[in-house]
């Protein structure tokens, strides 16, 4: 991957592959809306088991999605915009590399077009 910055494809990598599925996706919206959300409360919301989420909160969490900090003797999780921001960052670059390469056929194609009026509409 081409990234934007040192590290951030290989980072994007990690980040892409936890957002992949709906049900981590799901978490995310959910911690974002919340603010801070024990597995447990965020089970109730969701038709998987606690123990599903909980899987699913470590693939966030090691994609720097999320973070879990304990609170007597629950685990509340938060959501981490780093990871998030670093791969916006990359994925925006990616675009406006494809923008130039696209602007720059564009140019070619008009260029050749005005050369060669027979291949006009």
């Amino acid at each position: 991957m081409t990234g934007a910055g040192p590290g951030d494809g290989e980072d994007a990598d990690g980040v892409l592959a936890a957002l992949a599925d709906p049900t981590r996706r799901r978490l995310l919206d959910l911690l974002a809306a919340r603010g801070e959300a024990s597995a447990t409360a965020l089970a109730d919301r969701l038709p998987v088991t606690r123990q599903a989420v909980v899987k699913h909160l470590s693939v966030l969490d090691a994609a720097g999605l999320v973070t879990g900090r304990r609170v007597g003797r629950e685990v509340r999780y938060t959501v981490r915009p780093a990871a998030l921001d670093a791969t916006a960052r990359w994925m925006s670059a990616l675009a406006a590399d494809w923008d130039r390469r696209l602007a720059a056929v564009k140019r070619l194609a008009e260029e050749a077009e005005r050369q060669d009026p027979t291949t006009g509409p």
